[in-house]
């Protein structure tokens, strides 16, 4: 439900600002980094838009699949901890010996 209502966040931010570029045709000078032009403001703002939209996901993308790896790191060694301590604890709870003699 929740990830329906980002979609539908991100839908309606589309949808309005390809609606306010289409009713502004001027052409509009823009600098960037490595050169410069003349555009559109319906193209430069949907093209803009769905850069940042792309490197926002990316960036996102990045932080979540550190975060997965660093939890199957954890895994396997909880994993292998926990065989460990089995391992340990085994010949203990099998022994027959009575500890207190009579």
């Amino acid at each position: 439900m929740k990830y329906l209502l980002i979609f539908l966040l991100v839908l309606v931010v589309f949808v309005i600002s390809v609606t306010l570029g289409a009713h502004n045709d001027q052409v509009v000078p823009f600098n960037f980094l490595l050169a410069a032009g003349e555009y559109r403001i319906s193209t430069l703002l949907a093209t803009l838009f769905a850069v940042g939209f792309l490197l926002g996901w990316a960036i996102c993308g990045l932080f979540w699949l550190r975060v997965r790896v660093a939890l199957a790191n954890s895994q396997r060694k909880l994993k292998r901890l926990q065989q460990q301590l089995g391992e340990a604890e085994a010949p203990v709870t099998t022994s027959r010996v009575p500890a207190v003699k009579e």
